[in-house]
């Protein structure tokens, strides 16, 4: 395409086009449905989960410890129950989905239906996953979430029940096809050997995540644990979130749910929502071959300046991994992988690692501080890159086991708005341009 003359009209038609910011205040309009104070614009009621990050005094918003729940349970005691199971991530899906804990044979039940679904279509892995090669694993996963509609013989059917159970359906088979397209593109792209190993229905979708990505197919229970833990936290984060919404509005049309999913996975793939832990988990491994682990607190508070004054990395001017739209004080998140990350360190003998990371998450906070006058918190994505670095998942699979797990809140929230709401989302704008009147191509 040659891009000269597009240019030239684009450049003309900025003039016709600026919408400065004092405008959105004057008109009474959230800017990205955000208040003024940084809080969001509720558009929503739901009983799935909620995300408590600020409190208000005297009209004020104020900073608080922060807290996940699904269903009105805590994020912490879910985890900390989870002691005695390899399905923690199965529990929380049903929670999520029905909206109350199981008993151990509902949880037994439950995961027999996930693992009868874990087997991919007759051909599907020939047909389609072997021949849909992309740069960018999110775009495989959309285009494959989209080709199980040609394997459903009634796709169109967004009666609530069937939703759930073909919501199920492509929850079970998400982890073989985001395995396999991994495979499929280091092969295509650098001509590495392809291996493919079926899912066990004998496994956990933690256990066969490690089983499917490995050569060897070996892991140890400390490591599907941790992984266990990382699909837990990343299952739901409220109605508010980007690719949750991006769901329910989509859905809100009545069509089907391999379009919604697909919608959110590419709500999913931007760096400013689960692409976020690549560019984190980058920045850091970046300031680690600066300054080396065994840095000094002086060192780390220089490199975290420059990081500020876009000197260093990618020259955003940002600190990856710190601050949040919602957390103020802390992200339970980050808490509970912080200290899973600290028992697998150990095992794994990365010690200098994880402390190297405590020290610049604090560190960088109080030069934040500084600069900025105000606290910020940390959030799940400065942990999640080295949690998932010490299971050697690899850094393109990050995002994509993020929709693997997130799939299940997306999936609830969906039920959720079909049973209750029903009616489509469009919000309002407000046009502020002028009437024009027309005139004739020779009088232009």
């Amino acid at each position: 395409m040659d891009s000269t003359f597009i240019a030239q009209v684009y450049g003309k038609s900025l003039n016709y086009t600026d919408i400065p910011s004092p405008l959105f205040k004057e008109y009474n309009v959230k800017k990205g449905l955000r208040n003024e104070d940084g809080t969001g614009v509720r558009v929503g009621l739901t009983r799935v989960s909620d995300v408590f990050g600020y409190d208000f005094k005297d009209g004020q918003k104020v900073n608080a410890p922060g807290k996940l729940y699904y269903r009105g349970y805590s994020l912490d005691d879910l985890v900390a129950g989870k002691s005695d199971t390899r399905y923690g991530f199965e529990e929380v899906c049903f929670l999520l989905l029905f909206g109350y804990l199981p008993t151990k044979k509902g949880l037994s039940n439950f995961c027999d239906v996930i693992k009868d679904s874990y087997a991919l279509p007759e051909e599907f892995l020939e047909k389609n996953l072997m021949r849909t090669t992309s740069p960018n694993l999110m775009n495989t996963l959309q285009t494959m979430v989209l080709m199980l509609c040609n394997y459903d013989d009634d796709p169109d059917n967004t009666d609530v029940f069937q939703t759930v159970l073909k919501g199920l359906n492509i929850l079970a088979k998400l982890p073989s096809i985001t395995c396999y397209a991994y495979q499929n593109k280091i092969h295509h792209y650098e001509r590495e050997s392809l291996f493919i190993h079926y899912a066990q229905k004998d496994y956990s979708i933690a256990e066969n995540f490690l089983h499917m990505i490995r050569k060897d197919c070996q892991f140890t229970p400390e490591e599907a644990n941790l992984l266990d833990i990382l699909l837990m936290i990343h299952a739901d984060h409220g109605g508010g979130n980007n690719s949750t919404f991006t769901n329910v509005v989509v859905s809100s049309t009545g069509t089907d749910i391999y379009s919604s999913m697909s919608a959110s996975i590419g709500s999913l793939k931007g760096p400013r929502h689960g692409g976020a832990n690549i560019r984190c988990s980058e920045m850091l491994h970046a300031v680690a071959d600066e300054i080396g682990f065994n840095a000094s607190d002086k060192k780390i508070r220089e490199i975290a300046q420059r990081l500020l004054a876009k000197d260093f990395y990618d020259h955003s001017g940002l600190i990856y991994g710190l601050g949040h739209a919602v957390y103020t004080e802390s992200d339970p998140r980050a808490n509970i992988l912080r200290n899973c990350c600290e028992t697998l360190a150990k095992q794994k003998h990365r010690e200098a690692e994880y402390e190297f990371l405590t020290r610049f998450e604090s560190i960088a906070k109080e030069t934040l501080y500084e600069r900025n006058g105000r606290s910020v918190s940390n959030n799940v994505d400065f942990y999640s890159g080295f949690a998932y670095d010490m299971l050697q998942i690899p850094k393109d699979m990050y995002t994509p086991m993020f929709v693997c797990s997130r799939v299940i809140g997306w999936l609830a929230h969906n039920v959720e708005n079909k049973l209750y709401d029903g009616k489509i989302m469009r919000p309002a704008t407000k046009y502020i341009g002028e009437t024009m009147e027309y005139k004739k191509m020779e009088d232009r």
